[in-house]
């Protein structure tokens, strides 16, 4: 049995009954839109609020007809989207204050990642959306609601996108809520939470991460070549691990489509002696057999 998952969902008037009643933890209800089931909609200044319980217990986990191949769902399609006219404004839940940020400034952080799964299949949530469990979407107590985000599951470096379209989780030790797709994807249904990275995305430069063609590499550059596949999305795990495995070259990794294959390669880089240094790194800190190529 998983223990009870961190509150993160608006209150109602039985939220409240609930909560007299049972003594149990509980998420904000600042606004009528926020049905039992979606996440805190905040009025412009920070508001107290009532909460009910929330997350996933022992009959929580997939509806009775899940998808055939969830594996299969993609990934949530970063696009340029308004900000939520009510959802980003600061609120207050157990009497902490929690302010949205709609700078667009970038956002990396490490943290545990936990999953809602049918207990609230349909309910609303923080966008007023609701909620699918099957959809490729996430709780965030900051980020900005809609936008989107890469979460990597650091224990087996798979990585996906989702939309953060949700409130929560509010517990200290807790990141991120994902749905429960997202959390298959990423390897985190049965243990319930894992710790994960969490970066943003920013749709204006989405462009840049696709996966280029061979004609698009530099012939005159030189490259590290740390593997070829035949399917994009084992490309994609592998450069999400080696992003985290290998830091100091994450902003130089790339995927390039040719020929059938998709490579991962890093650079590029201006000599032999730079290609080979960043070989011998990724030799270092993983078990690839890279190699240097033009």
């Amino acid at each position: 049995m998983r223990r009870a998952h961190p509150s993160r969902r608006a209150a109602s008037g039985f939220a409240l009954a609930l909560l007299l009643l049972a003594g149990c933890a509980s998420a904000p209800a600042p606004s009528p839109r926020a049905a039992s089931g979606g996440g805190a909609i905040a009025s412009e200044k920070p508001t107290p609020a009532v909460a009910r319980p929330g997350g996933y217990y022992q009959d929580d986990g997939p509806g009775d007809n899940p998808p055939a191949d969830l594996e299969r769902i993609p990934d949530a399609e970063p696009k340029a989207e308004p900000l939520h006219r009510f959802a980003n404004n600061p609120y207050i839940v157990f009497g902490r204050t929690y302010v949205p940020d709609v700078s667009g400034r970038p956002y990396v952080a490490e943290g545990i990642a936990s999953w809602y799964g049918r207990k609230f299949h349909g309910a609303r949530t923080s966008s007023g959306e609701p909620y699918d469990m099957y959809a490729m979407t996430a709780a965030h107590p900051t980020l900005p609601i809609p936008s989107y985000a890469r979460v990597t599951n650091l224990a087996n470096g798979k990585s996906v996108i989702v939309r953060i379209n949700d409130r929560g989780p509010f517990h200290s030790d807790r990141l991120i809520d994902l749905s429960y797709t997202a959390a298959y994807k990423l390897g985190l249904v049965r243990t319930g939470s894992g710790r994960v990275r969490v970066e943003s995305i920013d749709p204006a430069n989405w462009n840049n991460n696709a996966i280029a063609t061979a004609a698009e590499t530099d012939d005159a550059a030189w490259w590290v070549q740390l593997g070829a596949f035949s399917l994009a999305s084992n490309a994609e795990q592998m450069l999400s691990r080696v992003k985290v495995q290998v830091a100091a070259l994450a902003d130089r990794l790339r995927l390039v489509e040719g020929e059938g294959v998709v490579r991962l390669r890093a650079g590029p880089f201006a000599s032999r002696s730079e290609a080979d240094e960043a070989a011998a790194l990724v030799r270092r800190l993983t078990e690839l057999a890279p190699l240097v190529i033009r």
